[in-house]
């Protein structure tokens, strides 16, 4: 087959893409990585070939300038998919105003410098499978234009399917004449430009791919989904040498993830503070702080070790406990050991990931206006008093290992295309 990736350029996005990405070109498929060409070196640098399109245009959560600091819009989900997690929200005047604006807004704006560049290479390129993530509708409307078949593949909890799904039941219910679908009009308007008609897929995908265990998963009724285990993937990682060497005294890692500096404005908790009230604790702290953030320091206490990034990958396995802000990528690497969690959440869907998690019984939470020095120090102390939090890890590990890795859904993938696949359009 010839599987074309489209994602917008978040680094912390194509992260999640990389592993499937990789399965299946070592299946033998042809794989290209199509992204806006500022993108291409970050692509290149996963090993994988890259696609330029169309032109650089740096706009996907919120307004971003620099008078906001990137910030607006950063607590919890943005308006109106929001409704997600607050249903009293969810009336029909306050999702359907909001999506009109998500349409005339971010979704426009990240999108148009990209597709017709996009529908360009895929009808000289005919990819048979298109796989998308949940932001980049260029994917869908290139696959219609084609008749290629497509797939999302998700970064975390299916906020968007699941808003997508109670926007047509809404809708549905509206008299005839009241049924406003901006999403669908905007999609339909490409796939008629492109030779086709608008189909719910363009909206969700023939089928979604989720890398979440049901544990933590939200998942959208009426949509299909296919299975598969979560890999990490974060570009470089170099393994340091003090991590070869056991720990004497319990390990825990502190993370509150890179789009916090790389995207944000910082760090949602007061990391002084943090270090201050662990400072006293017979562990071995080992926090990756940036650069920027740990300039702002007045101590370090002597059982801290702060590093500006080390693969968590590498990290987890040695630890006791690992605090984190609940990033899906975050939390995921850390399900796949017996390590208990202490999720500090604020942005995006890390609060509804964190109260999963808290639920299962594999860690505790903690919204970051709540997380004060004494709270997260008792909430630590707990995960690695009582051995109960990390008999749900493991539990937690089982399922999550027990899904079919990215070379095991590669058939699945192929059957599918074949069951999607189309005449192109026009």
């Amino acid at each position: 087959m010839r599987v074309l990736f489209a994602a917008n350029p978040h680094k912390s996005i194509f992260q999640y893409m990389v592993p499937l990405a990789w399965a299946l070109r070592t299946a033998g498929h042809e794989v290209r990585f199509a992204s806006q060409p500022a993108f291409a070196a970050t692509i290149t640098q996963a090993g994988l070939t890259a696609v330029p399109v169309g032109r650089d245009h740096d706009r996907l959560w919120a307004s971003r300038t620099a008078a906001d600091t990137s910030d607006r819009g950063r607590a919890g989900i943005e308006p109106p998919y929001d409704v997600f997690e607050d249903p009293a929200k969810a009336d029909w005047a306050y999702l359907s105003a909001g999506m009109a604006a998500a349409v005339s807004g971010r979704h426009r704006e990240t999108n148009f410098p990209m597709i017709a560049d996009l529908v360009a290479y895929a009808r000289h390129w005919r990819p048979d499978l298109v796989v998308w993530d949940p932001l980049t509708f260029a994917g869908p409307i290139a696959a219609k234009a084609v008749g290629a078949a497509h797939a999302r593949l998700l970064f975390g909890v299916d906020v968007f399917g699941g808003v997508r799904q109670l926007y047509l039941r809404l809708r549905d219910r509206r008299p005839e004449g009241e049924r406003a679908d901006p999403l669908a009009d905007w999609l339909g308007a490409y796939a008629r430009k492109y030779g086709g008609e608008y189909s719910e897929d363009m909206a969700t995908g023939h089928f979604t791919i989720d890398q979440f265990p049901a544990s933590l998963q939200t998942r959208a009724p009426g949509l299909d989904y296919v299975d598969m285990q979560y890999i990490p993937y974060g570009g470089p990682a170099v393994v340091p040498r003090w991590l070869r060497t056991p720990p004497e005294r319990p390990r825990v890692a502190l993370t509150m993830g890179l789009s916090a500096t790389d995207v944000y404005s910082g760090y949602t908790i007061d990391t002084q503070e943090v270090l201050d009230h662990l400072a006293d604790l017979d562990i071995e702290l080992v926090a990756t702080i940036a650069d920027s953030e740990r300039a702002a320091l007045r101590r370090v206490p002597a059982n801290a070790r702060l590093v500006p990034y080390v693969p968590l990958h590498a990290l987890a396995p040695s630890c006791a406990a690992v605090i984190h802000h609940a990033g899906a990528a975050t939390l995921a690497t850390v399900a796949r050991h017996p390590v208990p969690h202490l999720s500090l959440h604020y942005h995006y869907d890390q609060p509804h990931l964190a109260r999963k998690l808290t639920a299962h019984g594999a860690g505790l939470d903690l919204h970051t206006t709540r997380a004060t020095g004494p709270a997260l120090r008792r909430h630590l102390q707990r995960l690695l008093d009582e051995p109960h939090f990390t008999r749900r890890a493991r539990d937690l590990q089982r399922e999550t290992l027990a899904l079919p890795t990215p070379n095991q859904v590669v058939p699945t993938l192929e059957h599918l295309t074949t069951v999607h696949r189309t005449a192109p359009a026009g």
